[in-house]
């Protein structure tokens, strides 16, 4: 059997080595990725996240073939779903349909969570708790009963409360919809979804602390996904600024296509401008608007 503690060790030390800087030099953040065992939330059976020759998703099952499954749960750049067309299609073998719960690729994780910096004792909120990984990993930064996960299915909630639970992670995991966050527990200092967004819910806004941030992908024209870095204004309103590429299914209640006009994109949107963007939402919408930068930031 591989060993897990080895094959993340070599993931931080790619990571560390990467242009792209994924942990920023924070020690908490490093700290957290070998504390947490990715391979203790990651289901027994997953889907590898591209088709073979036959057009399907291969099921990878631990008890099978534990290495291969090891491996998979430990590539880099790789998410591994977890649930197709929301639960119709059963984990028992080779599948095709629409991808609708994963464990995000570690890059994009680490990197998230890099971009909300949060601190000791803070209070979190994370929308989409999935397999409970980056909730896991967020608790381990800020302590016992500050954070607060929220998962719409109720199966793959109730999969991350085992797993925090037989871990001792204090994660307080509400089955309902993301998009209203979670008003008993608010104001919060920071709010992460892990699951993009066509608008930003006004009760994410109305939710988040003066000079709170949150972090967000949000839908673009451009064919992929902006991870938007905002600060809350504590007035339901907030101002962001786009600082990564990705791409994250979509809340539940926002799949459904929408003119990007109608989202406040302007008409002549260009991706390779994406940096230069500045976005505005409030409880009424949200407005991007072309903003050029007068310092580079970090990738």
């Amino acid at each position: 059997m591989a060993d897990a503690k080895l094959l993340r060790q070599q993931c931080l030390d790619r990571m560390e080595a990467d242009p792209r800087n994924y942990f920023g030099g924070l020690a908490w953040l490093r700290e957290a990725f070998m504390a947490i065992p990715r391979e203790h939330f990651v289901p027994t059976r997953v889907w590898w996240p591209r088709p073979g020759d036959d057009g399907l998703y291969k099921l990878i099952d631990r008890d099978k073939t534990p290495n291969a499954w090891l491996k998979a749960v430990y590539r880099l750049r790789t998410p591994l779903i977890t649930q197709i067309d929301d639960g119709a299609v059963p984990a028992s073998g080779p599948a095709t349909g629409w991808f609708t719960s994963s464990i995000s690729c570690i890059t994009v994780v680490i990197e998230m969570l890099r971009h909300l910096a949060p601190r000791p004792g803070e209070r979190i909120l994370e929308i989409g708790t999935g397999t409970g990984y980056s909730s896991a990993l967020l608790a381990h930064r800020t302590g016992p009963g500050t954070v607060t996960s929220i998962e719409i299915d109720p199966h793959i909630a109730a999969h991350a409360r085992q797993r925090h639970s037989a871990l001792g992670a204090d994660v307080h995991t509400i089955t309902d919809d993301g998009e209203l966050g979670h008003p008993a527990a608010a104001p919060y200092d920071r709010i992460v979804s892990m699951a993009s967004v066509r608008r930003i819910p006004p009760a994410w806004l109305r939710q988040l602390r003066p000079g709170g941030v949150l972090v967000v992908p949000l839908d673009t024209p451009f064919g992929w996904d902006l991870t938007v870095l905002f600060t809350g204004t504590g007035h339901g309103t907030a101002v962001g600024r786009p600082v990564a590429t990705v791409e994250f299914m979509r809340v539940r209640g926002q799949r459904g296509a929408r003119p990007h006009g109608e989202l406040g994109w302007p008409a002549d949107a260009a991706p390779q401008q994406w940096r230069d963007y500045e976005v505005r939402a409030d409880q009424d919408g949200q407005l991007i608007q072309f903003v050029q930068r007068r310092t580079p930031v970090r990738p």
